[in-house]
Formats: C-alpha cells, structure tokens, sequence
C-alpha cells in the first residue's frame, strides 16, 4: 500500500516557510513526490568571487581613487565595476562578430 504523499504549501515569506520546516510535523523524511519538484531560483545570491592582487602604477590608483571619491563610492567597487562594464563589451562584441561571421 502506497502512503499518501506530503504536499509542500505556498509560502508567503522566508519565516513562514522557517517555521514549517522546523515544526516536528513537517518532518523532511515524509515522503516527497520529486517528480513535482522544481529548481528553485535564488536572484538575491551573490555570484561567487574571487580575491585577486593586482599591481597598477600609483598615479592610475590615485586618479581612480579621486574620481570614485566625487562619485562617493569605495574605490574598489568603482574598478570592479569598469571590468565588468568591460567584460560585458566584450562578449557583446565577440558574440556580435560571431553571429556576424555565418
């Protein structure tokens, strides 16, 4: 004999589904139908980093430390965000002569 499946509910906030979990009647161990289950998005995370030295001459530090300062944002912020805006360039670039090239 089959046992009836536990269903999950709809949660309304990240402390309302808390305090399902942690209740001793929604034990995890009950039975779960995994064919219904779906990858949950996370859009608040993070993506990973990573830590890196990086040797500049002093006048380019300075004069991006100056210019972040105007902008009052912490200088390292202001570098991670000029490699980005970069790095997206450059795959928009590349993928546009890609697509350009068939």
């Amino acid at each position: 004999m089959r046992r009836q499946l536990k269903t999950v509910p709809e949660f309304s906030s990240e402390a309302e589904e808390r305090a399902f979990w942690e209740s001793v009647k929604n034990e995890i161990t009950e039975p779960l139908d995994w064919n219904k289950a779906r990858l949950a998005a996370s859009p608040r995370l993070r993506p990973p980093t990573e830590t890196i030295s990086l040797r500049m001459p002093q006048n380019v530090l300075d004069t991006i430390r100056n210019h972040a300062r105007k902008l009052d944002v912490p200088y390292q912020s202001l570098i991670k965000l000029w490699c980005a805006e970069k790095a997206a360039e450059i795959v928009r670039v590349s993928s546009t002569a890609h697509h350009g090239s068939n």
